[in-house]
């Protein structure tokens, strides 16, 4: 009586801990927000980098923010140098068994190349696959649910996918520029030429650009070459304010874009076809 007793006790705390959720820290909000997708209710997910007003670059870490990932059964991150802090975490140490996802390693990407991945429309799917592995290899027995949700949410990407192409088939070839890479990917996607983009990798890592580098960029758009300026919304100094004031002033369209999803945006497809609302509003009348 008292071995089944026992072994009654050790059954439930066994089922007590097979239901308790899995723990997944993201550093950045867009990867947690796909991640709760795809998780559901069999993970707790916690995002590092969710506000929308803060500078990405200037974040520092905390004590709080060390023992989330320390404690994480998946830590998922940017990788290729933009959450630097994180490979630091990481090293650390953290709870036995823990996964890390490197988002660039799951596309390719490498040191060097421009570090706003998520921007490129192959990422997320990349991501929500190797999430549903993951998961799958936790809770077995939700196999099928978390491949089904990976399966919905690149569904759920058509819309975006849809007006990538439209705004490619329209617009295919216009010059356009910019005061930071962070549209780049998007860009490309679109079939935008790109000017300026050493500028924009010295505004991107806090450096001065020289003195020819930023005359082509002002004749771009004095010139009206460029027919749209994305700039970084969460990023700005005198030389991106002027740069803005001089789009203003030489009637280039401005969209703004952001590093991180804001709060207003429900998921990251609708912040993804709400950036691209922009873009489609700000191209030029067809002739």
């Amino acid at each position: 009586m008292k071995l089944f007793t026992f072994l009654a006790c050790l059954g439930s705390f066994a089922a007590v801990a097979q239901a308790e959720p899995l723990h997944i820290v993201a550093a950045e909000n867009f990867y947690g927000g796909v991640a709760r997708q795809i998780a559901g209710a069999g993970a707790d997910v916690q995002s590092i980098l969710n506000n929308p007003n803060q500078d990405p670059h200037e974040f520092t870490t905390s004590a709080a923010t060390a023992k989330e990932v320390a404690d994480a059964d998946i830590v998922i991150y940017s990788g290729i140098d933009y959450d630097p802090w994180m490979d630091k975490l990481l090293g650390s140490g953290g709870k036995p068994g823990r996964v890390v996802i490197n988002v660039a390693n799951l596309i390719g990407a490498r040191e060097g190349d421009n570090p706003h991945i998520w921007y490129d429309p192959q990422t997320m799917p990349a991501l929500a696959d190797r999430l549903a592995s993951e998961l799958a290899k936790r809770i077995t027995q939700r196999r099928a649910v978390f491949q089904m949700h990976a399966d919905q949410f690149k569904k759920s990407m058509k819309p975006e996918l849809d007006k990538i192409a439209a705004i490619k088939a329209a617009a295919a070839g216009l010059e356009v520029t910019a005061t930071e890479p962070v549209f780049g990917y998007m860009a490309n996607a679109l079939g935008f030429k790109m000017l300026n983009y050493d500028f924009q990798i010295q505004i991107m890592n806090d450096a001065e650009p020289t003195a020819d580098e930023t005359a082509a960029f002002e004749q771009s758009l004095k010139s009206r070459t460029a027919k749209i300026l994305f700039y970084n919304r969460q990023v700005t100094d005198p030389t991106t304010d002027r740069i803005q004031k001089l789009a203003q002033a030489s009637g280039v369209p401005i969209v703004g874009v952001t590093e991180t999803q804001p709060p207003d945006q429900a998921s990251y497809v609708d912040w993804m076809m709400h950036e691209l609302d922009g873009v489609q509003a700000a191209l030029p009348a067809p002739k």
